[in-house]
């Protein structure tokens, strides 16, 4: 055990001094790469602006992301209404989706108990 919290330690070691030696010259990279996005001058009024932007824009969002999610929903039911003609892929994709909605699950019960 005590290995194992000096290779940690080590290799916290050399990333700290990897991002102290290079992370000035990765910040200016990727802000002179992303200017485009940067809204100028920066201040509490334009953050305040772009927070409320982005709030609303997704609230406007919700009707089409319903209609989408019952629309998926209709293809669902269509495709437990043909099951005895589904093809291998189509069972494929269905398990696909279903591992994800379990791991999307697992997940937020994760992070659930981590929260206080």
């Amino acid at each position: 055990m005590a290995s194992k919290l000096n290779q940690l330690r080590g290799r916290t070691v050399e990333v700290s001094s990897f991002v102290a030696k290079n992370g000035g010259a990765y910040y200016k990279q990727l802000m002179e790469k992303n200017k485009q996005y940067i809204q100028d001058p920066p201040s509490v009024e334009t953050c305040q602006l772009l927070a409320n932007q982005l709030f609303y824009t997704r609230l406007a969002s919700i009707p089409g992301r319903y209609e989408a999610f019952w629309k998926e929903l209709d293809s669902v039911k269509q495709l437990l209404k043909r099951r005895n003609e589904l093809k291998i892929e189509d069972a494929g994709i269905v398990a696909l989706f279903g591992i994800e909605c379990f791991a999307w699950f697992c997940a937020g019960e994760i992070v659930d108990e981590d929260l206080p």
